[in-house]
């Protein structure tokens, strides 16, 4: 029997032993994460491993609800201690969920407390984490530092003045890159109630008027090189799916100065017009060399009555069904044909649209990078052993795994970072089974490159960090 997540953890070959101290030390570099600049701005300091644990975390949250607590230990009035201790219960109980794996290894790096966490050891792993984290080596920054991480890419509102993001470059004293991520869900949103606010924020950001889709287009225009100024080097996009119904000029400007007329639009006009959005900005991306990343698949705030109460990121999503190759290879042709499509990363919530995801890039691969079009790894749900090695299986198999740009966090906890180490345990033992079962040869020159450039140096060069 193995010890309980010791040194060899996930690592069941040799090979995999020896090809994970070639990821071990490789720095960090996260591209799409939710945590706040501002945060990291005024470095600050957590009150108890609550905040820093449960403060934001609907994966935790909804594995409490399974396990019958009371919402008010999850989001509601309990102490810090007492959602502690139903969250010790809950994990417990939490055998095959990475979840377990997560918080343990937070214990162990951050804390270094080796103990599984349990009722019994709660009120011990409650002490000593707090008294760590009441030290300033336990700061916003000093974990980014001492989790060696280079690079990170927040999640930004094209509406967002950046204030935080310069203040941090501004400040030389800390030496991790902090960029902004172009994020236009809202601008996109047209079927939302709060749209036209929206557009009032985007206005005053951009200070330009915004009574047309031409002058959205601008308004946006201004912002991405607003963006670009201050470093940023990556779009994202939340996606029901990726559509793809073209329409004219007009009829765009008419659903949209429908929609100023406070007349919602129906369900195919909103695509029409997401579509027109998405090919605006996919051409201006491949003009400032931005990558694009997809994220699509989620079925969004499913029960109704606790999305009025708590609202939205609360652990109330789902994955959904149905997204359409057809549309997603639409769009991606409409860009290609013109010489317009962008570094693109693809990532579907649903694990079903992994060889669908493998098939469909390598139509779409050529001589303007290396894996110009990436499948993108293991998203929210998926995030997990089997779905991390269902991924990488599936690009391995339809495509070249070697030049997969790695791991992110897609977290709002400063402690997350860990997940690259299990990302990277998971790839390293997975590569060392197919060397050690003959089906490929033990060229560890090879192999130990691949696995270093896996973790870090393709992520690196395919950004242009």
């Amino acid at each position: 029997m193995k010890k309980f997540m010791d040194k060899d953890f996930l690592l069941s070959t040799d090979t995999a032993k020896k090809l994970y101290a070639a990821a071990e030390k490789m720095p960090i570099i996260d591209y799409h994460c939710h945590i706040s600049p501002k945060e990291i701005a005024e470095d600050k300091q957590f009150r108890n491993i609550t905040e820093v644990w449960l403060g934001g975390d609907h994966y935790k949250w909804r594995q409490m609800r399974s396990n019958g607590i009371d919402e008010k230990y999850i989001t509601g009035d309990a102490s810090d201690y007492e959602k502690f201790e139903k969250w010790t219960e809950t994990l417990q109980k939490a055998i095959g969920n990475p979840l377990y794996h997560w918080s343990h290894l937070e214990l162990q790096r951050y804390f270094g407390f080796d103990k599984p966490l349990t009722p019994e050891t709660c009120k011990e792993a409650w002490e000593v984490c707090n008294k760590k984290l009441n030290t300033p080596e336990m700061s916003a920054r000093n974990i980014i530092r001492m989790s060696n991480v280079d690079t990170i890419c927040t999640t930004d509102d094209p509406a967002d003045t950046l204030e935080w993001h310069k203040m941090i470059k501004a400040d030389k004293s800390f030496e991790v890159k902090v960029l902004p991520a172009w994020r236009p869900d809202k601008a996109m949103n047209l079927e939302k109630p709060t749209y036209k606010d929206y557009l009032a924020s985007l206005e005053k950001a951009s200070g330009m008027k915004i009574n047309s889709f031409k002058e959205l287009c601008a308004a946006l225009k201004n912002r991405m090189a607003f963006f670009k100024e201050n470093g940023c080097l990556v779009s994202d996009h939340g996606l029901e799916y990726v559509m793809y119904q073209p329409a004219s000029e007009d009829e765009i400007e008419k659903i949209f100065a429908a929609r100023m007329a406070d007349k919602l639009p129906t369900r195919e006009e909103e695509i029409k017009f997401k579509t027109a959005c998405m090919l605006f900005l996919g051409r201006e991306y491949a003009k400032l060399g931005w990558v694009m990343q997809l994220h699509y698949g989620a079925l969004r705030d499913n029960n109704k009555r606790m999305f009025e109460k708590l609202g939205p990121d609360t652990g109330y999503d789902s994955i959904n069904t149905g997204a359409s190759a057809a549309e997603l290879v639409g769009f991606l042709n409409a860009l290609e044909y013109t010489g317009e499509l962008p570094k693109t990363i693809l990532y579907s919530l649903n694990p079903c649209d992994n060889a669908a995801i493998g098939t469909i890039m390598g139509c779409f691969q050529n001589s303007d990078a290396i894996g110009k079009i990436q499948h993108g790894s293991a998203w929210w749900f998926n995030d997990n052993k089997v779905g991390m090695q269902e991924q990488m299986t599936t690009l391995a198999n339809l495509g070249l795994l070697s030049n997969f740009v790695g791991m992110l966090t897609d977290s709002r906890s400063f402690l997350s970072y860990t997940r690259h180490e299990y990302f990277r345990r998971i790839l390293c033992d997975l590569v060392g089974k197919w060397v050690e079962d003959g089906e490929y040869p033990a060229d560890f020159k090879f192999l130990e490159e691949m696995i270093r450039n896996v973790s870090y140096n393709n992520c690196k060069r395919y950004f242009g960090f």
